[in-house]
């Protein structure tokens, strides 16, 4: 008995070991002067950071950094596993070179109150190739001193070695024309290309923006010749959520999306949103949306990246009074790297409403409201924004292939699948 004892405890302990050993590699901006962070492939800022090695395409990177004075900069990345931990790989087998290169596009603000840098690169480059496909941090850090981490981000290269078919149905395993909308996908590929597809692959599929709740499916429910089907899976079920709220501060002299107004209150330009109201309750409302993404735009000039202003946001919220047991939070692309008590809503009891102030850059948002329960870190739609099976979401899926005896996880293949289409 004690023998058996000593054993599981000992299983124990590693366990706990490993558990700790994990590495955090979500989007963090770790210095509070980095703002406005887009990460998206070059060919469509609309879309998952994912480019196709070999097609031209890459990922690009911006951001601005809260100085007039310019900073020299400097970026490397870590080859991940499907899981987004970092893989077996040596740097010198995914980067050829060293991993390492300068950020030498830098723009100064101009005719703004806000007074800013504005850098930006691209990945793969002349200087900096990226030899496998896979998971990657991107890393930026202070020249002289690389312990200075500004921000920490994730990408992926993929080889199209696998084709995804894909589709988003609201005839669910759990209801028809309810809260959710269920995904399912068929992989296609030259025989003997994936060699045991039991085995060797892992579907990760997300929905719209959101990181915090990706689902990672092992096994496909039918494998034929060159054909691999997952359906029926209830990891594959989601939340159907609802349209994103739209806003735009592109005018601060004129009308704005949102019927949000502007007014400059020194030192900056301040963006009033009217009270939103919670939505579970109402009838579903098309409005076209972009899946939580942002853009960067001042209406009054050609160059949004150097002459676009910021803004104090007043985000305001009625739910009816405060909420217990959990937290209400912004969510959409903008918010992605952020403190978690910088999104936070935070219920104004002299008022009565959730209130939150963000500096945002001047553009157009897609934004809702998620609750998070207490003891949990995924977010729910259905206490304010509510689940409407007709929601238009986009669907992300990757395929990551790692047969027996390798070492890291290739990315063979990517799709998009979208409901209400």
């Amino acid at each position: 008995m004690n023998r058996i004892f000593i054993l599981a405890s000992a299983c124990l302990l590693l366990t706990t070991l490993a558990s700790a050993q994990q590495r955090d590699t979500r989007t963090h901006i770790f210095d509070a002067n980095v703002r406005t962070l887009k990460v998206a492939p070059l060919s469509n800022a609309y879309m998952p950071p994912v480019a196709v090695m070999g097609t031209g395409d890459g990922i690009g990177v911006e951001f601005d950094y809260m100085d007039y004075d310019e900073h020299y900069l400097r970026y490397s990345v870590t080859h991940c596993n499907a899981d987004w931990q970092p893989s077996a790989l040596v740097e010198s087998e995914y980067v050829n070179g060293f991993n390492y290169a300068d950020i030498t596009e830098c723009g100064h603000s101009q005719a703004t109150f806000v007074q800013y840098c504005h850098y930006e690169f691209s990945l793969p480059n002349e200087d900096f190739e990226i030899t496998k496909s896979g998971n990657y941090l991107l890393t930026v850090y202070e020249q002289d001193d690389p312990d200075k981490v500004l921000f920490q981000t994730r990408f992926s290269l993929c080889e199209h070695l696998v084709d995804v078919m894909a589709t988003a149905s609201s005839n669910t395993d759990v209801d028809y024309n309810g809260e959710h909308q269920q995904v399912a996908v068929e992989l296609g590929y030259k025989v003997g290309t994936i060699k045991d597809p039991y085995n060797e692959i892992t579907l990760v599929v997300n929905q719209n923006t959101r990181t915090d709740d990706d689902r990672y499916i092992k096994r496909p429910m039918i494998v034929e010749m060159g054909k691999s089907v997952y359906d029926h899976n209830a990891q594959l079920i989601f939340p159907a959520g609802n349209e994103y709220r739209r806003i735009e501060t592109v005018n601060p002299k004129g009308y704005n999306l949102g019927n949000v107004t502007m007014s400059y209150f020194e030192p900056y330009y301040h963006a009033t949103l009217p009270v939103d109201e919670p939505r579970f309750q109402s009838q579903y409302f098309y409005d076209q949306t972009q899946y939580g993404h942002f853009t960067v735009r001042n209406s009054e000039t050609d160059n949004s990246a150097t002459e676009a202003d910021y803004c104090v946001t007043h985000f305001v919220l009625d739910a009816g009074g405060p909420m217990r047991g959990g937290k209400l939070h912004l969510n959409g692309e903008f918010t992605q790297g952020l403190p978690a008590q910088v999104t936070e809503m935070k219920y104004d009891a002299s008022s009565g409403l959730y209130v939150n102030d963000l500096l945002l850059k001047q553009g157009a948002y897609n934004y809702q409201y998620l609750w998070v329960p207490d003891g949990t870190t995924m977010g729910t739609t259905s206490r304010i924004e509510g689940d409407k099976y007709q929601t238009i979401n986009r669907y992300a899926i990757k395929v990551y292939d790692r047969p027996m005896g390798e070492r890291y996880d290739r990315l063979v293949g990517f799709g998009i699948a979208y409901s209400g289409r």
